[in-house]
């Protein structure tokens, strides 16, 4: 008999995070996350996005087994910003089994409506600003660092139960060996010159100066694009300092025009790659010197071999010079460099035409599809 349970003892905490080795046994292209990364991100104590947010985490059992769980999300700055009434669900896992799927969502569909919410949109884990989409295309490689996987079976479960395509999210690949247009690079070069554009790497010694910097062309360069939520000060410097120990400085690069800052671009190396060397997720006893000496020590190079491009903010004013493929090439000279053999460009919407076509243009070859679903749960 199936039954539902909030998730709220340390226990039931437990058997949330643990649940995905159950479902992912077996399969070869799964990353196990660290776990205290997955508490961490999902306590309201710790998580900025939780103070304007808030959720329910639910497990699904039979008899004494676990096998489903889910987080349904309501975000207050999303539903301002956007002027909906949207609530999210995120962290689906379950076995392939319609009743369990269906019992899930339920509970949260229930849940948001409850709260005056009219659609339910996702998978979000938790926002666009995490990890976001499920995998309908490119399940023969395991995802890069902040991009997700799942079974192939999860779609028709998802769509079963009444939840239809809202948008594609497209992710490129773009080898070293990839015969970027001579053309290109040297139109970049000389727009380079006569604009007086340069690109520098964050200064780790200035670290918290230079997240300031980032921080004000991320404000001034973000509109109200599909998804796109802002992220408070606090919240975007809790992500900095997430990620200041895996940032690689070659990547995340500073554009300034005649001197002064005009845009960002954040590249991070797939630490995802480190991840698989700890299958039981555990940091400790043995995790812990794997991940330092694959991530900071002499395992890095022979482990890390691919990076992500995560996000480009270019600053309005400084948007018709051309910056976004300058950056592309930029990555292209730095990333073989620094040993990153491949670079993923993840994720694009499936509308964004400009950077679709320049993406191809510079040689990336489209290898997944993540979606993300919608329906009207109005009553």
């Amino acid at each position: 008999m199936l039954q539902l349970k909030r998730v709220e003892s340390k226990q039931e905490w437990s058997a949330f995070i643990d649940l995905p080795w159950k479902i992912y046994q077996g399969d070869a292209h799964w990353v196990p996350p660290l776990k205290i990364a997955v508490r961490d991100l999902l306590d309201v104590s710790k998580n900025p996005f939780f103070k304007h947010a808030f959720m329910l985490p639910v497990l699904a059992y039979r008899g004494e087994e676990v096998v489903g769980r889910i987080v349904g999300v309501i975000d207050e700055n999303h539903n301002r910003f956007h002027e909906e009434k949207t609530a999210f669900f995120g962290f689906f896992e379950a076995v392939n089994d319609q009743k369990v799927a269906n019992l899930l969502l339920d509970e949260v569909a229930g849940w948001a409506r409850s709260k005056g919410m009219t659609t339910l949109r996702g998978p979000m884990n938790p926002s666009t600003n995490h990890e976001c989409g499920l995998l309908v295309d490119g399940f023969q490689d395991p995802p890069q660092v902040m991009m997700t996987y799942n079974p192939t079976y999860y779609p028709a479960l998802l769509e079963a139960w009444g939840l239809s395509k809202s948008k594609d999210l497209l992710a490129y690949n773009i080898s070293h060996t990839a015969k970027f247009s001579e053309r290109l690079l040297a139109q970049a070069e000389k727009l380079r010159k006569s604009a007086r554009i340069t690109f520098r790497p964050v200064n780790m010694s200035k670290f918290e100066e230079e997240i300031e910097t980032i921080l004000e062309i991320y404000n001034d360069a973000w509109e109200k694009n599909w998804g796109f939520v802002p992220m408070d000060p606090e919240e975007f410097r809790h992500m900095a300092k997430d990620m200041k120990m895996v940032v690689d400085p070659e990547l995340l690069l500073i554009v300034e025009v005649a001197g002064k800052p005009a845009a960002f671009a954040l590249g991070l190396p797939d630490v995802n790659q480190v991840f698989r060397k700890i299958p039981d997720g555990k940091l400790l006893p043995f995790g812990l010197p794997k991940l330092l000496w694959n991530l900071k020590g002499p395992g890095r190079r022979a482990t890390i071999n691919r990076c992500r491009i995560l996000t480009l903010g270019i600053k309005k004013a400084f948007r018709e010079y051309g910056i976004g493929p300058l950056l592309y090439a930029e990555y292209y000279k730095r990333g073989p460099a620094r040993g990153y053999l491949t670079g993923e460009a993840s994720w694009i919407l499936e509308d964004n035409r400009a950077m679709n076509k320049a993406l191809v243009h510079m040689c990336g070859e489209r290898t997944k599809v993540y979606r993300i679903y919608d329906r009207t749960i109005s009553a």
